[in-house]
């Protein structure tokens, strides 16, 4: 369906296969499930972006509204509230895209008039019809992320046959849907949704089916960072799951994967910046045309 290295967003062009790209993550609430609260201030999120920018973040993405496992909506303008000031003092900075992450068409269209660059939906544009047809008005960026239910009951007992099919024919569905709506094939981005409406193995069998998904021919992001299933196999509480981030962060890049949202962008660059030098050198090495296929040794 089309190139999976080129992006673009709001009439920039971006190749995507040169290296991976991080996303780091700004949570301006009060209850998402790490570091719930601790940038709800406008002033402290700004400042938390600005210090993902320097870490080497190329997309900063911003949330207004908690999708931990249980939670509801909030309404669109509280949402708007606390979003908009951070994304105009960032839109000053040009080291870095930005993204909302939002459901809500309304609160898309603030901020991307506000200068946000991409819209990451996690509901694929399937909670509010008004969505991708704003997208694609705007020419913005799009993240469609798969998952089952909704974050208040994407966790009661998920269940699936096929895993990857499942999830593979859901993107592939609402890529089209986007498509039909205006938004043009190469402004997307597609996210099988780890953690969202997922067991722990299904999260695995995802993460290893991730060359299936990239056969869509669009861009893969994956956001691992810090989620339960690496909670479930290291016994570990949120803080202490860093490693494991990195780990899965890592094998995602050699199953396909081209973007990593993540909360922590230095530690997450260092370890990606050593596996590209090794996997750039001698026989194992991915060649340049390799770049989001698997990687089999």
């Amino acid at each position: 369906m089309g190139n999976t290295h080129r992006f673009r967003a709001r009439g920039k062009d971006f190749d995507l296969g040169l290296r991976t790209w991080l996303i780091g993550v700004v949570n301006v609430t009060p209850d998402s499930f790490f570091n719930g609260g601790l940038y709800f201030e406008p002033a402290r999120a700004i400042e938390r972006a600005l210090a993902l920018v320097a870490e080497g973040a190329d997309i900063i993405d911003i949330g207004g509204e908690s999708s931990r496992p249980g939670s509801s909506p909030i309404p669109a303008q509280e949402e708007k509230k606390r979003i908009l000031p951070v994304i105009e003092v960032l839109k000053q900075k040009k080291d870095a895209l930005i993204s909302v992450d939002t459901s809500k068409a309304e609160v898309a269209e603030a901020a991307l008039a506000a200068g946000a660059d991409i819209i990451n939906d996690i509901s694929a544009g399937r909670f509010d019809p008004r969505m991708l047809p704003l997208v694609g008005r705007y020419g913005a960026g799009l993240i469609l992320m798969h998952m089952k239910g909704t974050p208040r009951t994407m966790q009661l007992a998920p269940h699936y046959d096929d895993v990857v099919g499942e999830v593979k024919a859901f993107l592939g569905d609402r890529l089209e849907a986007a498509i039909s709506c205006g938004v043009s094939p190469e402004n997307t981005i597609l996210d099988p949704g780890i953690g969202f409406g997922k067991t722990l193995e299904h999260n695995l069998r995802l993460l290893n089916g991730l060359a299936s998904l990239a056969e869509l021919g669009r861009p893969l992001l994956i956001g691992v960072s810090r989620k339960s299933f690496i909670g479930k196999i290291l016994e570990v509480e949120t803080q202490d799951r860093l490693e494991g981030t990195i780990a899965a962060s890592i094998v995602g890049l050699l199953r396909g994967a081209t973007l990593l949202r993540v909360h922590d962008i230095q530690p997450v660059r260092r370890a990606v910046a050593v596996a590209e030098a090794i996997l750039s050198q001698g026989a194992l090495g991915l060649p340049p045309e390799g770049r989001g296929k698997p990687y089999v040794h």
